[in-house]
């Protein structure tokens, strides 16, 4: 659809451009009555080599320091990153003399440092290349600053978790996505520099730089003589111009793109020597590792948000289950070294690693958008570890169905084939803790199902511990043995998985665990609650208390139809999904939701169901309140 602009708009931009546009064109009708005789070609000569050299000087130096400053400025929080970004632009506010008196404070004849380098900072190709600095330096840093502004913090604690030290992932990660506008704002700074006036006049008249001998041939040839010496200038400045627009650009976000064939997690390798991060094996026997004992006791505070988490387990696989903002993510992030805790410990066995730094923590991390660096291929994300195995990126490109697109970088790639370069990146060096941060949160309905058994397969190999980070129950049941529940910064319980979903600790756990129909009775005798109208519905093992007040809840899947069911209800709703229902019986006093096949079952007609003890989850319960 073509987008219209408003006429009075349109109008109003078109009249402003006008005017920019017509000097230009002023200066080209007046080609022909030019003074192009009188013109001291040698003098424009020299003065433009002196330019095109200061500024190129001038360019560089400012490159040396803007582009940590930009990044710096980029990264740091707080008071600092204000003050300082205010005051680098400073240079920009000023009028141009002013910056010339301002430099001659400092370095002038009668500043210290003009009476330590007697004077050679005025008057100079040095001085004139101080002033533009001072000028043109800020094009560059604001250019900077917004570019590294503009790229994902996690794409270089990911960089870290990989084994790299800081300064390799500045270069290898956020300078090269960075780059074109950085690379924009050094040819808007050279070219600042180029036509740097006033502050020159002031600090450094001689040697004569373009602007200034073009001041000086005005005094003295009059308006008919400058044309021709505006021919470098403008040449030069339009050069620039262009380049800088070529340049400039977007910078390389991954972004969600159509999938572009299976999202499955890949095939089981054949004839291949396994990568780390496997399970040692003898012929088609898997000897299998002792789990890592973990302990986590840490608090962070960010804001009005505290963490609050402490667990030990040795489990092969570990889910953290919560709510959005419940402290998940932050808790991973902790273990990989991307945040720092206020307090507290994270220990590996008898390793310590709260204090390493992420690369040396020995730990795979996928984050949630899983991290792809937009300016490498495959192969070299594969690569990109440090003390990466060879034989592991083989084995992981075939084990994970990522061959023939060794060459293809993550915007080619659909969202499923992405999730597969990350896992297969975190895989291919040493680590006894692999942690993925919802991973499958990307992923459609049925695409997600397909995944979740294929990663539940790959766990299997596995001998690093698996932590993963999810808000679906389904997900954590299928994909972890033990589970952490996690709310508003605070550990409300962590065990077994299959002890959790049994016995809750609490309502809001039950809840977190899936639960949608919360009921509440009295423990009959050691296997059954009282439901009402004088029915009481079996609970497997552990025995409850008799007269104990209890919440309870079936999990899906517990409940079905059966003509010789053990217990018989009312029909109160059946809403169809697709070939099935989704149905809501009462039985006695309680309500059951359960999915039922296909067929027609109207509201209000009478059933059986059985509902299996196993399935019955059930949780301590506040008193009843008298009325």
């Amino acid at each position: 659809m073509k987008r219209r602009v408003p006429a009075p708009l349109s109008g109003l931009a078109a009249l402003l451009a006008l005017y920019l546009v017509a000097p230009l064109l002023a200066g080209i009708a007046q080609g022909r009555s030019a003074n192009w005789h009188d013109i001291d070609t040698r003098a424009l000569l020299d003065a433009s080599a002196v330019s095109v050299a200061s500024a190129s000087v001038a360019t560089l130096l400012i490159a040396l320091g803007g582009i940590p400053l930009g990044y710096l400025l980029a990264r740091a929080q707080g008071r600092f990153s204000v003050v300082v970004g205010f005051l680098v632009q400073m240079p920009l506010a000023l009028p141009p003399l002013a910056s010339g008196i301002l430099l001659l404070f400092l370095v002038g004849y009668s500043s210290p440092l003009g009476r330590a380098t007697k004077g050679a900072l005025t008057d100079s190709f040095a001085g004139i290349v101080l002033a533009e600095v001072f000028v043109a330096a800020p094009f560059l840093v604001i250019a900077a600053r917004s570019a590294f502004a503009s790229i994902d913090h996690v794409l270089e604690g990911v960089g870290a978790t990989l084994g790299r030290r800081p300064l390799e992932v500045f270069f290898r990660i956020a300078l090269p996505l960075a780059w074109p506008s950085v690379l924009s704002g050094m040819l808007l700074a050279w070219l600042r520099a180029f036509g740097e006036f006033g502050a020159t006049v002031m600090v450094a008249y001689h040697p004569y730089s373009l602007p200034i001998y073009t001041y000086v041939a005005f005094g003295g040839q009059g308006l008919p003589a400058m044309l021709p010496v505006l021919l470098p200038t403008l040449a030069l400045a339009l050069l620039v111009l262009a380049l800088s627009a070529v340049t400039a650009g977007p910078l390389n976000v991954v972004r969600a793109t159509p999938p572009l064939g299976n999202s499955s997690l890949g095939k089981s390798s054949s004839g291949m020597t396994p990568g780390t991060g496997l399970d040692s094996r003898q012929g088609d026997r898997t000897i299998p590792r002792q789990m890592p004992q973990i302990n986590f006791d840490v608090e962070k505070r960010l804001g009005n948000f505290r963490l609050q988490a402490a667990w030990s387990t040795r489990a092969h696989r570990l889910a953290i289950l919560g709510p959005s903002g419940s402290g998940k993510s932050l808790t991973l992030k902790l273990i990989a070294g991307l945040e720092s805790g206020d307090r507290g410990i994270i220990r590996v066995d008898e390793r310590e690693i709260s204090d390493l730094d992420p690369a040396d923590r020995g730990v795979a991390y996928v984050p949630q958008n899983y991290g792809l660096f937009p300016n490498l291929t495959l192969i070299e994300h594969l690569y990109f570890p440090r003390g990466v195995n060879p034989n592991a990126v083989m084995y992981w490109i075939e084990r994970l169905g990522l061959e023939g697109l060794e060459n293809r970088r993550p915007e080619a790639l659909s969202l499923g084939q992405q999730q597969r370069v990350a896992l297969a990146r975190a895989l291919v060096r040493p680590a006894k803790l692999l942690l993925l941060d919802e991973p499958l949160s990307a992923l459609d309905a049925p695409r997600r199902f397909r995944v979740r058994a294929d990663l539940r397969a790959l766990q299997q190999e596995l001998s690093a511990t698996t932590i993963l980070v999810t808000h679906d129950p389904l997900e954590a049941a299928l994909l972890a043995d033990e589970i952490v529940i996690l709310d508003q910064g605070r550990v409300l319980q962590s065990g077994p998985t299959q002890a959790l979903f049994r016995r809750p600790a609490n309502e809001t756990v039950a809840r977190l665990l899936g639960a949608e129909y919360i009921e509440h009775g009295t423990c009959h005798n050691p296997g059954q609650i009282a439901i009402g109208c004088e029915m009481f519905i079996s609970v497997a093992e552990p025995e409850l208390t008799t007269g104990e007040r209890v919440g309870w809840s079936v999990s899906a899947g517990g409940a079905r139809f059966a003509a010789d069911g053990a217990y018989s209800g009312t029909i109160e709703s059946a809403v169809t999904l697709g070939i099935d229902q989704r149905v809501i019986v009462r039985i006695g006093d309680a309500r059951i939701g359960f999915v039922a096949g296909g067929g027609a079952l109207e509201p209000g007609s009478s059933c059986r169901i059985d509902i299996d003890p196993h399935s019955v989850q059930v949780w301590p319960a506040p008193p009843a309140t008298a009325v």
